[in-house]
């Protein structure tokens, strides 16, 4: 499996599984089939309800001796309701409890704003209101999670080039990751290109444009029906989704895309056996139109929203992943 080289000398494998969305009920056999396929990236979160199936699978995959647990790399996250600096530490605990296992190699700050709720280590639907406590605090106990040896890099997720600059200017251990909304759509080249300059791996989640992503519109944008996306995935004889994949890794981006279906779980990964010439790199980079899916904009007056410097007027925006119902499918 491809790497690329994290700040602290670790490495992340170039595709993951994303977890998102995926039912409960499936989440076990997905993530096994995944790694007998090769992937040795599994990414989770708190919120999205899969670490107690990522762990399990993990764990059962250990015990049948198909890999060893340093072989995989598991990324998880903190929820916007653990910020406080007193829950940032007992919120790692749990998703280790969830996971059911010894370390985390990957634990990113989900979003760079917090909420405050009556009970902030459970996920709760909705919250109760803002947490002020600044990105700089929340980090200083992202780095206590290091220390204490719960986790073996820590990193951001969905954070501005200002953010990173906040975190860059206090920190004693540096992000290695910003894992961001990243596809043909909105390729983020600006924010990567700063990402790179100070030595931050960019993520790209819901590479594919998230298509069954939670209130999309009936005439949401299908980028797999592109003309020009269809006419490079046939010169290649690939599909239009391992051109998406290819694209973003050639962009120096690790990807995540999620699927439960094992034909395109395998298909995600058969992206190294081909080059896009620059030519067709600039034709996909021409895809890119600004249309930002997820806005979550119940949080657009937090002063630590990243997306504040775009006009929400002007935003092509059709989910918001607060208000859509997402949490409504978290096991408490």
């Amino acid at each position: 499996m491809a790497a690329l080289s994290l700040n602290n000398g670790q490495h992340i494998p170039t595709v993951g599984l994303g977890t998102w969305q995926a039912p409960l009920d499936e989440v076990v056999a997905t993530v096994k089939f995944a790694i007998d396929a090769g992937y040795r990236h599994i990414d989770t979160a708190l919120v999205y309800g899969t670490e107690p199936g990522v762990g399990k699978a993990v764990r059962e995959k250990v015990q049948e001796g198909a890999v060893h647990r340093e072989d995989i790399f598991i990324t998880t996250k903190l929820w916007n309701t653990h910020h406080s600096v007193e829950d940032v530490v007992p919120a790692c605990k749990t998703s280790l409890e969830n996971l059911g296992l010894e370390y985390i190699d990957l634990y990113l700050v989900h979003w760079p704003f917090g909420f405050k709720t009556k009970e902030p280590l459970r996920v709760p639907q909705q919250f109760d209101s803002f947490d002020q406590t600044s990105i700089e605090d929340t980090w200083r106990q992202m780095e206590k999670c290091v220390e204490l040896g719960l986790v073996k890099s820590i990193g951001l997720s969905n954070f501005n080039k200002a953010q990173i600059q906040r975190v860059l200017d206090i920190a004693t251990v540096k992000p290695v990751v910003n894992q961001i909304e990243c596809h043909m759509m909105l390729n983020q080249k600006p924010l990567i290109e700063f990402c790179k300059s100070v030595n931050i791996v960019v993520e790209a989640y819901s590479p594919f444009g998230s298509p069954s992503r939670p209130n999309a519109p009936s005439d949401a944008t299908n980028i797999f029906q592109d003309g020009r996306l269809l006419q490079i995935a046939a010169k290649y004889s690939k599909t239009s989704a391992q051109i998406i994949l290819r694209y973003l890794i050639q962009l120096g981006v690790v990807v995540l895309p999620k699927s439960v279906t094992p034909e395109r779980i395998k298909q995600n990964l058969q992206v190294f056996d081909f080059q896009l010439s620059s030519e067709d790199m600039s034709l996909l980079a021409s895809l890119d139109c600004g249309m930002r899916l997820f806005t979550y904009l119940v949080a657009k007056d937090h002063p630590d929203y990243p997306f504040v410097g775009e006009s929400v007027e002007n935003m092509k925006f059709d989910s918001d992943p607060c208000s859509a119902g997402l949490l409504d499918t978290i096991k408490k």
